[in-house]
């Protein structure tokens, strides 16, 4: 990548439940100076309504840049393009059967196939709860041909007190594998555990 130009990262948000941390995800990139680029599936636009008090618009706003679904020949659809890598935040179970197959029908699963291909960091925020035995076995091979399947799973461990930290806990763990420290991570023998400052000695 030109040493000159700000680390690029593609954030997809797909229809499934959680929306926020898509919107989480972009503002991290904005807070860590990695340009994003963003792709929104047609039902992430529905999710994004009915579980956020944000509109498209203000989804937009938060990326650097912004990609229709529909456009399968923007530049995040070829290998050329540099990023660090892309993050679907969240992942639906029809994103994830899409970008499994290669049979890509939109933008989002066209740019995660392509990141997959060029040996590039492919994270996937799964939401689904529980998975049948025709998800798991879609997810070993996801896992199979490199991408790493990262659920938003809540870490207790960092006693979280509001649903914004849970959220951006997970956001910033993910970003992690992009080799990206996120300020709101809390982390262990650091912030907590053993040596960090919650753990003063018994008296």
């Amino acid at each position: 990548m030109d040493a000159t130009r700000r680390p690029r990262l593609i954030v997809g948000v797909s229809g499934a439940s959680g929306a926020v941390y898509g919107l989480r995800a972009l503002d991290a990139c904005r807070d860590l100076g990695v340009e994003s680029h963003l792709v929104l599936s047609r039902s992430a636009a529905l999710t994004l309504a009915q579980e956020t008090e944000a509109t498209l618009a203000d989804a937009h706003a938060r990326a650097d840049v912004v990609h229709k679904a529909g456009d399968v020949g923007a530049a995040i659809a070829s290998g050329s393009f540099h990023a660090l890598g892309m993050i679907v935040a969240p992942c639906s179970i029809r994103t994830m059967s899409e970008i499994a197959t290669g049979v890509t029908a939109s933008l989002l699963t066209r740019a995660a196939d392509v990141t997959l291909k060029e040996r590039r960091p492919l994270v996937l925020m799964v939401r689904e709860t529980p998975l049948h035995l025709g998800h798991l076995r879609t997810l070993v091979r996801l896992a199979e041909m490199g991408a790493v399947i990262a659920p938003p799973v809540p870490a207790f461990y960092a006693k979280p007190r509001t649903l914004e930290e849970v959220v951006d806990q997970s956001v910033g763990r993910a970003l992690d594998l992009f080799g990206l420290a996120w300020t709101p991570v809390r982390r262990w023998g650091h912030d907590i555990g053993p040596t960090g400052p919650d753990s003063a000695e018994e008296t």
